[in-house]
């Protein structure tokens, strides 16, 4: 069997799967906090034909090159890029956006789970717990969640540094929160888990090894912005482009294999 059909198949694998996720960036071109994917490729093993040879010495025959034939391409990576989004002004206090490489901290269950986002579209619920769109709590920098009932606090802000100043009934000042945050030597190593949340793995590198302890915005040398949202990434020109080097790319390789299955054609009809 001709071994430029098992290639052609290879490539037609391959720039399906990089239509996939050029298809998943598109379709979250508006997502807050969304970071997109890019695919990347390398060979498969090469079969040797004939290996290389040395110059032979005293003025004899020179070397001479291996001799290899390719065998396709496989998906060597899909990558999560985490370039910056462009900032959205909402001027909506608890709207929060990092400037920086850095990552808001939610948690379930009052700090036993975390999970990391950018997405810093947050609410007060009826608790006055700061909850992003599925409930799960903003965390603190002391590993606690942040609560600011309405019945204790007459009003409230969020500075650069991320600490919460807040105002009760009287007009004091309190400083009673600082917003945690956590940064990672290698963020494309988090795990995507859906609902632009991310989950440590082995290979992303938390801040001093401690994914559960979060550190202050001055730590992480990232700012806090409020009233701001993070949106996607995503270019959709680059986007577009993409793809229609996907597509041709999927074409070619659809020819090679049309290509390949009319020499076995000619080949069987050598015996009529």
């Amino acid at each position: 069997m001709l071994r430029s059909m098992y290639s052609g198949i290879s490539g037609l694998r391959g720039f399906q799967t990089k239509l996939d996720v050029i298809g998943n960036n598109i379709a979250n071109v508006n997502t807050v906090g969304f970071k997109k994917g890019r695919v990347m490729f390398q060979d498969i093993l090469s079969q040797n034909i004939a290996g290389a040879t040395a110059p032979a010495d005293q003025g004899g025959k020179g070397g001479t090159n291996p001799i290899q034939i390719g065998l396709g391409s496989q998906m060597a990576s899909i990558d999560t890029v985490f370039s910056a989004g462009s900032p959205m002004q909402t001027n909506l206090p608890t709207d929060l956006s990092i400037e920086g490489d850095g990552f808001f901290m939610v948690t379930p269950d009052d700090g036993t789970t975390f999970y990391y986002t950018r997405a810093g579209n947050f609410t007060r619920d009826s608790q006055g717990y700061l909850v992003n769109s599925q409930g799960l709590k903003l965390v603190d920098s002391g590993g606690g969640t942040i609560q600011i009932p309405q019945d204790t606090y007459v009003s409230y802000s969020i500075g650069k540094d991320g600490v919460v100043t807040t105002v009760d009934a009287q007009g004091a000042l309190d400083t009673p929160f600082t917003i945690g945050v956590m940064k990672f030597n290698n963020p494309g190593g988090l795990k995507k888990i859906g609902n632009s949340l991310y989950e440590n793995t082995n290979n992303a590198g938390p801040f001093d090894g401690a994914p559960d302890t979060p550190i202050t915005a001055a730590q992480a040398q990232v700012s806090i912005i409020s009233g701001q949202l993070e949106m996607s990434n995503v270019d959709l020109s680059e986007e577009f482009t993409e793809m229609i080097v996907a597509q041709r790319g999927f074409q070619a390789n659809s020819r090679i294999i049309t290509t390949s299955d009319t020499v076995l054609e000619e080949l069987v009809n050598l015996k009529r």
